[in-house]
């Protein structure tokens, strides 16, 4: 499903809205919320809505578990690091314990050792079936999602929930879910805005299945439901 908005603006009330009424859903019906955030650009202004006074006192945070859906190897004070900007726009904003935020870097260890680790974590919240509540995740101007990029080896994962790359494009580790946890989440919300975004939304959506050219094909939820918030501009060609 896809719905077009004619402002940035609208598109973050409605995810806000999206996660609000997610959060209070799943924590009444059984006692918590696991959400996984997405970095870049696009969410900040989401995450910010989040923070606010009219949003944040909606949500029972401490019943509120944060995963990432992928991340750049580096410290959790670097620049480049999806969880920084997480914590600046949002989390340090609410009231969520400590110990509810997974974020995916360590000191000290590999990234493929972590991977390792941050499987461990989902399944030590979700359980064996390892279903999200919510993903918000955003997608390149090339039709990538997470760290799910065209031509990488990690596209043709089937086992792992997470895994971890070198990828040389960009000279660094990267670490990610994998599409088959992805897809298994109660709901998918993909952000994008921008002209730029137009030509690889139009192959996602009304291209042939070509997942290894535009990773985001890949994300087709098992039961869930998947929901693509754009502006006019990305949807100028879909």
């Amino acid at each position: 499903m896809i719905q077009i908005f004619d402002t940035i603006e609208a598109i973050n009330s409605t995810a806000a809205d999206i996660f609000v009424t997610a959060a209070q859903k799943a924590i009444t019906e059984k006692g918590q919320f696991s959400a996984v955030l997405t970095g870049g650009s696009s969410p900040a202004g989401i995450y910010r809505l989040l923070a606010s006074t009219e949003y944040k006192t909606k949500i029972d945070w401490s019943k509120v578990y944060i995963f990432w859906g992928d991340e750049r190897w580096v410290p959790l004070d670097d620049n480049l690091s999806n969880a920084k900007m997480s914590f600046e726009a949002l989390l340090s904003h609410v009231p969520i314990p400590e110990k509810n935020i997974f974020t995916m870097y360590e000191d000290g260890i590999s990234a493929e050792d972590y991977a390792v680790k941050y499987e461990q974590s989902v399944r030590s919240i979700l359980g064996p079936d390892g279903k999200f509540d919510l993903i918000l995740l955003g997608m390149g101007d090339d039709g990538h999602t997470a760290s799910l990029f065209p031509g990488e080896a990690v596209l043709n994962e089937k086992e792992k929930w997470v895994a971890a790359y070198r990828l040389e494009s960009q000279n660094m580790h990267r670490i990610t879910l994998t599409a088959p946890l992805i897809n298994k989440a109660e709901k998918i919300v993909v952000v994008a805005f921008g002209e730029k975004k137009a030509p690889a939304l139009k192959e996602v959506l009304h291209g042939d299945y070509n997942p290894a050219t535009y990773p985001m094909q890949l994300i087709k939820p098992v039961s869930g439901e998947l929901l693509f918030l754009v502006d006019k501009s990305a949807a100028g060609k879909a």
